[in-house]
């Protein structure tokens, strides 16, 4: 696990940028323990960065007993967490176009707004069940 990229992506986590230092250890640990896969991706981030130094490139600062992620910190996050180049981002359109896909395939189902119709259906029951027994 690449610490620096750690840090970086759960301050920016917080709202505000700003977690105080049990909250960022805490959060930290669970990041750390959570498999190989939140290493290998930090690894991946941070070889795109491969000078980074949190504390001296001023992308973090030191306030009233945690740390905050600054607006540069933010946009090398960014840089980081960008798409592929454009000649690799190419090489994937011409792939596309070669091999056709069907209709069907190509949209993604929409769960979020799924949930959120079910959670309306059954909170609309509840509250006709309440106006009923009422």
């Amino acid at each position: 696990m690449n610490f620096q990229v750690t840090v970086l992506k759960v301050l920016v986590s917080y709202p505000d940028g700003f977690a105080a230092m049990a909250d960022l250890k805490r959060d930290m640990a669970i990041l750390a323990t959570s498999g190989p896969d939140w290493a290998e991706r930090t690894k991946r981030l941070a070889a795109r960065v491969p000078d980074l130094d949190i504390f001296s490139q001023g992308l973090i600062e030191r306030m009233n007993g945690g740390w905050r992620v600054t607006d540069k910190g933010r946009a090398v996050l960014e840089i980081m967490e960008a798409r592929p180049a454009p000649a690799q981002a190419t090489e994937l359109h011409v792939r596309a176009v070669e091999e056709p896909t069907p209709a069907t395939t190509l949209k993604m189902p929409l769960i979020a707004p799924v949930r959120r119709m079910r959670k309306r259906s059954r909170r609309d029951a509840v509250r006709r069940r309440q106006a009923t027994a009422s």
